[in-house]
């Protein structure tokens, strides 16, 4: 249930002509300050030593942002994206104002992206954030079109939408709101294949790992009334935890950022317990924590489901509340949220869709008719991932985050600025982008398997960039 998962891009005919044409024209930085630091920054990422790119951190970004993810976590994401991309190159300016700019970009494995550089206001202003995006090739034609009124955008995301659904690429539910006003509100598909049920509006899906957002913030309550400091080792709260090295050197910070070392739960012991026993917490403890630490905690990054349920038992401990219950009563109600929860598979639940994959027994059945995925569901969900929601209730949590509503200072250092949120597994696709497109937040939930909302919500992003 990966939160942030890269897709695999393929480069189609149009994609090869569209990456002929720009190796036909030489790339320019814009003649202004704000160009002078992007080019640093792709300058930086493409030197063969790290070096360069901890002094363009220290020298262009804003103390701010810097403050909110260090030097060092910056840094520890840099070397997993240069292992992964190896060398950037720009190949157009998309769009531009006095305090962001889009490019396309294309990386040594010939995958393009959109980079979006937000600045501090002012002409000399320091970068405050930097965020890419993959991009499919045959979405560059659309992203690179021009202006379209709102009317215009409504309209080809409705045409979108059957396309999708009519192909059998999308079952789900879309929502689009613009400074918290809804302006499309659409269901596709089916909730339940075996007896014909639609999806409506206000049909419950699984979060996938949308649901350790949930967790972030429940963690950030409690060290903002003083019940733990991020900076506490788990052994504070879990003298008992089975690897001992982890209990003494993995800080609550190392959890929440995925620095821990600690692994994942899925594998071979996940695959061979009955999920009927994995109901609680501790239930998921015997399947990862006894393992040794992928890494020494702090010096990298790797995405850790085993991490965030021990973030779950730190808040249990912690607040002598259930997971489930705290959520509920410290997040869900105070947002609104009347019909987020965390279900048991087991329970009969009404308007719930049940989740649809080609992808069992570790390989993908393309060719096949999809099964339910109620086989690899624990019975229960977690503090990373498995509750259930609505894109209606999704939207109130956004307008939570924006308000500050469930945090304090926290709120501003760790939800300020463009937020993209996904959760998949088999049968699971659920992804809540929060002003990715300036003033318009984007839910869209689905019951197939990843990317189905996931490249549903990157051609809304698109045609949403082209508003005029």
């Amino acid at each position: 249930m990966k939160l942030f998962q890269k897709m695999t891009l393929l480069l189609t005919v149009f994609g090869c002509a569209v990456m002929a044409a720009a190796e036909k024209s030489v790339f320019s930085f814009p003649q202004s300050a704000q160009g002078r630091r992007i080019a640093a920054y792709f300058a930086a990422f493409n030197a063969k030593d790290e070096g360069s790119m901890e002094r363009f951190l220290r020298e262009n970004f804003s103390a701010d942002a810097l403050r909110r993810d260090t030097l060092e976590q910056r840094l520890s994401r840099f070397r997993g994206f240069k292992k992964q991309a190896q060398t950037l190159n720009p190949e157009k300016i998309l769009r531009a104002d006095d305090q962001k700019t889009s490019l396309l970009v294309r990386d040594n494995q010939g995958q393009w992206l959109e980079f979006t550089f937000a600045f501090e206001k002012g002409e000399n202003g320091k970068i405050t954030a930097i965020m890419g995006a993959p991009v499919n090739p045959e979405d560059l034609a659309e992203l690179s079109g021009p202006h379209l009124s709102r009317e215009e955008v409504m309209t080809r995301i409705r045409a979108i939408l059957d396309e999708q659904s009519q192909a059998d690429l999308f079952s789900g539910v879309v929502l689009l709101a613009y400074d918290g006003q809804v302006l499309l509100h659409e269901a596709r598909g089916l909730a339940s294949s075996e007896y014909s049920v639609p999806n409506r509006i206000d049909t419950r899906f699984n979060l996938g790992s949308i649901n350790k957002l949930f967790t972030r913030v429940a963690i950030g309550q409690l060290a903002e009334k003083n019940l733990l400091s991020l900076d506490d080792a788990i052994k504070k709260f879990l003298p008992d935890y089975p690897n001992q090295e982890a209990a003494e050197k993995v800080t609550v910070r190392h959890l929440l950022d995925m620095s821990s070392g600690i692994g994942d739960f899925f594998g071979k012991k996940y695959a061979d317990t009955p999920k009927n026993r994995i109901r609680t917490l501790p239930d998921y403890l015997e399947l990862f924590a006894a393992e040794p630490l992928l890494f020494q905690p702090g010096k990298s990054r790797r995405y850790s489901n085993g991490g965030y349920i021990v973030l779950g038992l730190i808040l249990e401990k912690v607040s002598g509340k259930n997971y489930f219950d705290y959520v509920r009563e410290n997040i869900f109600q105070p947002a609104g949220m009347d019909s987020t929860s965390h279900l048991d598979a087991d329970i009969p639940a009404a308007n719930v869709a049940g989740g649809y994959t080609r992808n069992w027994a570790e390989e993908d059945h393309a060719a096949e008719p999809r099964r339910s995925n109620i086989y690899t569901r624990p019975v229960r969900g977690s503090s990373a991932g498995g509750g259930y929601s609505t894109t209606t209730d999704l939207l109130k949590f956004a307008s939570a985050l924006k308000t500050g509503k469930l945090l304090g200072s926290l709120n501003k250092e760790w939800f300020d600025g463009p937020q993209a949120y996904a959760g998949g597994a088999p049968g699971i696709n659920a992804e809540l982008d929060i002003d990715t497109v300036p003033g318009w937040t984007i839910v869209v939930m689905g019951n197939y398997d990843p990317p189905a909302a996931g490249n549903l919500a990157q051609k809304i992003n698109i045609l949403l960039k082209r508003l005029q």
